[in-house]
């Protein structure tokens, strides 16, 4: 007799599909789906990048050359007008001789004493005006032969004394950025491959770039520093170019948000997104960003004029404050970078204050003194060392 097979509850599945996936296998799936989600929040600012500069489409590769101020050649005086000859007196009429009349003879009175004559009146010696002299022994400057000195008579350090110390705040000597001949260099773009130390742990890994542009009357200039998945620096910089070579509106720091100040030229101010007290904007004023391309032009112009030990003052800004960086000009220096081997024009800002940074930079002649090495150090010792990683296809831009 045949045996009968009761059916099983659970449905067949078709030949050929697997089973239920096991709970291992879920899990699995979900951690991958998390880790692209990661991957691509993390890569996408990236890849992105910041929002694309109005210049980007009509910039030039044309290097500006911005000669100095002429001086003004004084008016010429005014011919003296010719003095007229004075009119001949008129003749006076002769008055007629009047005759004496007889006087009595006087009585006889009693001798009296007499009187002392007056002592004659003695001038009172003038004081002399010691405003309008100088004391000969000090090296003063009479007030006459100030006045006729040329007014762009600079100090034997190269630089204007009274601009200098009014907008260092008592410098022995310097140059205010911008007084100057500059030389503005035409659109380029350097890549960057940096180090660092932050607290205990070194940084590796870790790429940059500076992205100048410029179109002969304004200029747009970034310069970025970037991990695998964190921005670490990010200085943006927008303005015109006018006499005094970079002239600043805006300065903008920003990695999780952005903080700016604004340069308002109209008011002779700085003023802070943050609602920090707004700071007097003194001539030649750049900020972190630009000043690098402002010292540079300067040394393009001419290099000679800024031998080793020369200081130069600008009032920089940043994203909170204003203070006058002091840049010493060192002797050249042989760097060997990852874009090559150079030779480079150091110049430094050491610190001034609590809480400042020092900052050094290396610009390379053969690159019409773009910077090929910026190096930050911080009071506590942290670091951040960016060096030039792909040489310029050729020279400077002209």
């Amino acid at each position: 007799m045949p045996t009968l097979v009761a059916p099983s509850s659970s449905p067949l599945l078709p030949p050929g599909l697997p089973g239920r996936p096991s709970w291992r296998v879920l899990i699995g799936l979900t951690l991958l789906v998390g880790l692209v989600h990661v991957l691509l929040l993390g890569l996408a600012p990236m890849a992105i990048g910041p929002e694309p500069s109005p210049l980007a489409n009509k910039f030039s590769t044309r290097t500006i050359v911005i000669a100095p101020p002429a001086a003004e050649a004084p008016a010429p005086a005014a011919a003296p007008a010719e003095a007229k000859p004075a009119p001949p007196p008129k003749p006076k009429r002769p008055r007629e001789a009047s005759v004496p009349k007889p006087k009595p003879a006087p009585k006889p009175a009693a001798a009296e004493p007499s009187p002392e004559p007056e002592a004659a009146a003695t001038p009172t010696p003038q004081t002399p005006d010691l405003t309008a002299q100088a004391a000969t022994d000090s090296g003063a400057t009479p007030p006459e032969a100030a006045a006729s000195a040329p007014a762009g008579a600079t100090s034997p350090s190269g630089g204007s004394g009274t601009g200098t110390q009014a907008a260092a705040g008592g410098e022995a000597s310097g140059t205010i950025a911008g007084t100057q001949a500059m030389k503005i260099p035409g659109s380029v773009t350097l890549d960057f491959e940096a180090t660092g130390q932050s607290g205990s742990s070194p940084q590796r890994g870790v790429f940059g770039e500076l992205v100048w542009l410029q179109d002969g009357t304004r200029y747009d200039g970034r310069l970025t520093l970037k991990a695998v998945f964190f921005t670490l620096l990010n200085w943006h910089s927008t303005g015109r170019i006018g006499p005094s070579g970079l002239e600043p509106e805006k300065y903008s720091e920003s990695r999780k948000s952005e903080v700016a100040s604004h340069f308002v030229r109209d008011q002779n101010q700085i003023v802070f997104s943050n609602n920090a007290p707004p700071v007097p904007l003194l001539p030649g004023a750049q900020d972190r960003m630009s000043v690098m391309m402002q010292l540079g032009g300067l040394l393009a112009a001419s290099p000679q004029r800024y031998p080793a030990g020369t200081r130069i003052s600008v009032q920089t800004v940043g994203p909170r404050d204003a203070d006058v960086w002091v840049f010493v000009v060192g002797e050249e220096e042989k760097l060997s970078l990852p874009a090559g081997e150079f030779t480079a024009r150091k110049l430094t800002r050491d610190p001034r204050k609590a809480f400042d940074r020092k900052l050094e930079l290396w610009l390379a002649p053969e690159y019409g003194y773009l910077p090929v090495r910026i190096k930050q150090t911080e009071t506590n010792g942290d670091f951040a060392d960016a060096q030039l990683r792909k040489p310029l296809p050729s020279g400077p831009p002209n």
